[in-house]
């Protein structure tokens, strides 16, 4: 039997990169998957491909309204909860401090944490009652930049430090009933994209070579697509293989190990 077998997994950010592949995988593994995202025309696509083991629900993480929303459909749907991925996400494409205006760092911080931050936040709310119901757990994308500098500006790595504080807070404040953990992925190719702030809005990781630079300055030199990143979502979903594991952060990325001279 597939390892999520029959499980209820609500997903945001679902529509494309990472969480593309991470909707793919646990799909395969037999779960039911309801995505919120604000990709309307990418979420027909995957429900064109995948329906009925998915469902979509077009929406803003940002919302209150639009994460109950999601995980009533999710129950409604599927008849119950038993994951949270916590998946979208803007990032600030290594803007230092200094590259910022004072208005425009305002406007950028506003939206990059309301995103990143306050998104995680409300999607956990909305979820936890139906994940209280069946002893669920909840997931988190965080990434390199959650211990490292250099994985993106002082915006995004001050994001991703805040999701490594909410995972164990919210493992705290949950347990005994729901799990809590994150996954801290590394750079890939995407279409991952900044906020709506000067000369980020109309840019995407696409624009960088990431591949490039992973198999040139980090110890495996693996030229990384985001499947490689989903086998750690898979256990931490897996009630069998990671019953006694809440509060934690996998750090996934290689990139804290340089490449050997």
């Amino acid at each position: 039997m597939s390892a999520l077998q029959g499980m209820s997994v609500l997903l945001t950010g679902g529509a494309s990169g990472l969480g593309r592949a991470i909707l793919t995988r646990f799909l395969e593994e037999g779960a039911n998957v309801t995505v919120l995202d604000r990709a309307a025309d990418k979420l027909k696509e995957a429900e064109a491909d995948y329906a009925p083991a998915l469902q979509v629900v077009p929406g803003d993480v940002r919302s209150p309204a639009d994460n109950s929303v999601a995980v009533a459909s999710a129950v409604a749907t599927f008849g119950g909860l038993d994951v949270f991925i916590g998946n979208a996400g803007l990032w600030d494409f290594g803007k230092e401090l200094t590259d910022f205006d004072p208005d425009g760092l305002s406007r950028a911080f506003d939206e990059l944490f309301a995103v990143n931050v306050k998104g995680y936040l409300l999607g956990a709310r909305a979820a936890r009652c139906a994940l209280r119901a069946t002893g669920g757990c909840m997931i988190f994308t965080l990434s390199n930049a959650s211990f490292f500098p250099a994985g993106g500006g002082a915006l995004y790595t001050a994001s991703k430090h805040a999701g490594v504080g909410l995972v164990r807070q919210l493992a705290y404040e949950l347990a005994p009933k729901i799990r809590v953990n994150g996954v801290a992925v590394g750079g890939m190719p995407g279409d991952l994209r900044g906020p709506g702030a000067p000369e980020m809005a109309d840019r995407s990781l696409a624009d960088i070579p990431v591949q490039r630079y992973l198999q040139d300055h980090t110890a495996l030199g693996v030229a990384v697509e985001p499947e490689d990143y989903v086998g750690p979502y898979v256990f931490l979903a897996s009630r069998g293989d990671s019953r006694t594991v809440t509060g934690s952060v996998f750090d996934v990325s290689s990139v804290g190990i340089p490449q050997r001279s």
